[in-house]
């Protein structure tokens, strides 16, 4: 078995002066609807950090214009100091961005091993030709891909499921398939949309594990959109907290929890002034 290499970025975009992530008053509008306004982030080198707020607060259409679906209204957004904000989803892909998206996304009807495989075809080095002919160059790179695909299966503790199709697969397997195969695209940043989302508490314990287990292994930057804050506030260094559209607090998980704006947030008006009586008494 050949070993799993480590993401390197491309070699236009490997600025060390630069950070991963660079998006500076992004915006995005439906019609009259602005859905993100002046959104700002910067992400540092192997930082893990937090995008939270309510339903509807425009967490995953910031995801959406990072990489590409959408395009920015106004703003900028700079993979290692380079812009990008205007290129396809693919490209962006091929420079250093993979995400997973909310609602599982695999090819459910393919096998857990040709779920892998087919990420690792942008990096197949063959041509066209190349394929038609079944030359010696597509055998040799097809059967690298696919023991490097075997590797990673293995990382994520899937090597025994590879000839399983991927629907069969339970809920937090099929959550460990996505993530590998936005690995396989050899990625610096990785976005994750809600990774938790419809996992029991075992499995929610074992994302978390796996999440710091990836960071450290491949090197990687990472932001995540999560609901769970047993997740956010277990996992990440810093916290980005939005409502309608707009960033209404940074910082440690600890100044998250305790801040006004953000408890009123996710339970209303003044919901911040009840928590801190409800402190001052317990702490009588």
């Amino acid at each position: 078995m050949m070993t799993v290499a480590t993401a390197a970025p491309s070699a236009t975009l490997n600025n060390n002066n630069a950070p991963v992530l660079s998006v500076q008053n992004l915006s995005k509008e439906f019609g009259g609807l602005k859905a993100v306004y002046n959104f700002n982030l910067e992400l540092a080198e192997h930082s893990l950090i937090g995008l939270i707020g309510p339903n509807g607060a425009g967490k995953t259409t910031v995801f959406n214009m990072i990489t590409g679906i959408y395009v920015p209204t106004t703003g900028s957004i700079k993979l290692y100091g380079e812009e990008i904000s205007n290129l396809e989803p693919h490209k962006i892909n091929h420079l250093g961005i993979a995400r997973t998206f909310q609602n599982i996304r695999l090819f459910s009807n393919l096998t857990v091993l040709d779920n892998v495989r087919i990420a690792y075809h942008t990096h197949a080095g063959y041509s066209l030709y190349d394929s038609i002919l079944r030359s010696k160059k597509y055998s040799t790179r097809e059967r690298e891909l696919t023991e490097k695909a075997q590797d990673f299966l293995e990382v994520f503790r899937l090597e025994d499921r590879q000839t399983e199709i991927a629907k069969n697969l339970p809920y937090g397997e099929q959550r460990r398939l996505e993530i590998a195969r936005a690995l396989a695209a050899n990625p610096k940043l990785l976005l994750l949309d809600e990774p938790a989302a419809g996992m029991n508490p075992a499995e929610t314990v074992d994302l978390m594990n796996l999440i710091h287990f990836i960071r450290d292994k491949f090197n990687l930057t990472i932001l995540l959109i999560e609901h769970q804050m047993r997740v956010v506030m277990g996992i990440c260094e810093g916290i980005t907290v939005m409502d309608f559209g707009e960033v209404i607090a940074r910082g440690t998980p600890k100044d998250i929890q305790s801040n006004p704006r953000v408890i009123e947030a996710y339970l209303g008006p003044g919901a911040a002034a009840l928590s801190e009586k409800f402190k001052r008494k317990k702490n009588q």
